[in-house]
């Protein structure tokens, strides 16, 4: 008799439902929609220095707060609009971070400028592939790589804030520039 098998996963999502559905239905799917990848960018931007658990709860209450993450919108944020978001508990309060969105808005509008989207900019980093890492557990997960070092600094250039390696890594991680789930997850082949 066949005992029905149950599907092996990352342990990272624990045992969080809203993280096991981020991880089973987004989380190094390759994405190449420009508003989502402005959403993971701002997203890992805030998560500097707290954990993706404490962000993935709050992402409603962000896209509420950040006009559903329409770079056209936050780019033209007044000093009003920056100070109500630092009176909003259902967001992270930090007013670099916040800042730095209305900075970042804009330099994502000046890259859809010159490259005619946000997507054929952020996958040059990788040549436009998932970089296919094996990884066999946690400890394994880099911090860091050459194209997310790379993807750091070229932003910064271009007055991104918010964006040193490790944020990109997360971002990379995010969008499926980078595979890192686990070879044994359901997810490793799935995309």
């Amino acid at each position: 008799m066949n005992l029905p098998t149950e599907k092996k996963s990352c342990s990272w999502p624990s045992n969080d439902p809203l993280m096991i559905k981020y991880h089973d239905e987004e989380w190094g799917v390759p994405l190449h929609d420009d508003r989502k990848l402005f959403e993971f960018m701002v997203l890992d931007a805030f998560q500097a220095g707290l954990s993706w658990r404490t962000i993935l709860h709050k992402r409603e209450n962000f896209r509420k707060a950040f006009d559903d993450f329409e770079p056209e919108v936050i780019a033209n944020y007044s000093e009003g609009k920056i100070q109500l978001l630092m009176q909003d508990a259902g967001i992270i309060r930090n007013q670099l971070k916040i800042r730095g969105t209305v900075e970042n808005a804009k330099g994502y509008l000046k890259v859809v400028e010159e490259f005619g989207s946000f997507d054929r900019y952020i996958w040059q980093f990788t040549g436009g592939k998932t970089i296919q890492n094996n990884i066999t557990s946690l400890s394994q997960i880099p911090v860091s790589s050459p194209e997310s070092d790379a993807m750091s600094k070229d932003l910064k250039k271009r007055g991104f804030k918010f964006v040193g390696t490790t944020i990109c890594y997360a971002f990379m991680q995010a969008a499926g520039m980078v595979n890192d789930h686990l070879t044994e997850c359901h997810r490793f082949d799935a995309h």
